[in-house]
């Protein structure tokens, strides 16, 4: 997640290679079976957020070692690239401790197309990188947001398993953490028409969700239409969901609308939904290791959040 008031930023290390909704129609939540899920959810955190990755800057080896597992993951799936490729890449002026500097990041990028509103997408993201090595030490980025990659990458499998009705464009988001840049530039200059998009929905730290039991969806003030569809979402074990931190007497911190990656879309005049879990106090320290992450916890908040994407892709543009 992006901090407008907390920004720990610094170089890194070498490391490895390479529209209108309708109610939600009843059905049963999504139930990816375990343990081969959570399994895996547990591995493409704990591979992301190893210190092999140096802290996953962006521009880096650790950057370039984590969009290779990512490309890895997606084609180990079967999520096919786009027409416009399986990478994109991008240079844009973004922050830095020293300032204002010129990034080089790249997203990745797959798809999964539709069965009913096939020309219509679902732009799912999650960024990959984080800040990086900073005195002597490396910010790991479990939480934020090796969670969220990993969520995503759930998601994706969900729907190899039974296609979604809207076509679903996954990216992996860079530069996250130095402005929003990769998400900047994929609304500048999307594989597709900005109006062919049905939303963004976006995961920013999905795993630690213990601190208050919630996954919080951030959104549905500016688009309520959004909120009866998941308030009929039962909870996945103990972690529910809330929703806020998007409303104009949420200030500072407490709002979430300009956060993270969905800010882009939302500038861009797009529908989103954000979905994360609250602050906790291993954010932006070295202390946000895989090892703090609950399994239990993680993998009801990731099935959460698939059960949220299957009802905003059955309800939407009917």
């Amino acid at each position: 997640m992006f901090s407008y008031r907390r920004l720990t930023l610094s170089s890194v290390a070498a490391a490895l290679l390479l529209a209108g909704c309708a109610a939600p129609a009843v059905m049963p939540p999504a139930t990816p079976q375990p343990p081969a899920f959570q399994a895996q959810l547990l591995e493409d955190v704990r591979v992301l957020a190893s210190d092999e990755m140096q802290g996953r800057d962006t521009g880096s080896a650790g950057g370039e070692a984590a969009r290779a597992y990512i490309v890895g993951r997606m084609e180990a799936l079967g999520v096919e690239a786009p027409m416009m490729g399986r990478l994109q890449p991008w240079e844009m002026t973004g922050r830095s401790r020293e300032g204002a500097k010129t990034w080089n990041g790249v997203n990745v990028l797959g798809l999964v197309r539709g069965t009913r509103a096939a020309d219509r997408y679902i732009v799912v993201t999650a960024h990959y990188d984080h800040v990086g090595a900073h005195g002597g030490q490396i910010y790991n980025g479990a939480d934020d947001n090796a969670s969220g990659v990993a969520t995503m990458l759930a998601l994706a499998a969900e729907l190899k398993r039974e296609a979604p009705e809207h076509s679903v464009l996954f990216v992996a988001l860079d530069g996250e953490e130095r402005g929003l840049l990769g998400a900047r530039h994929f609304v500048e200059a999307p594989p597709f028409p900005l109006s062919s998009i049905a939303m963004n929905l976006n995961f920013d730290m999905t795993a630690r969700a213990e601190t208050d039991g919630k996954l919080w969806v951030t959104g549905t003030y500016q688009h309520p239409q959004f909120r009866p569809i998941l308030e009929a979402l039962p909870a996945q074990g103990a972690v529910a969901l809330a929703f806020g931190k998007d409303t104009p007497q949420d200030t500072g911190e407490d709002n979430w609308v300009e956060a993270s990656d969905h800010a882009a879309f939302h500038r861009a005049g797009l529908p989103f939904l954000y979905l994360g879990v609250n602050y906790h106090p291993d954010y932006h320290r070295p202390s946000d290791d895989f090892e703090r992450i609950d399994p239990g916890v993680f993998t009801s908040s990731t099935r959460l959040a698939i059960d949220s994407f299957r009802a905003l892709d059955r309800a939407l543009d009917r």
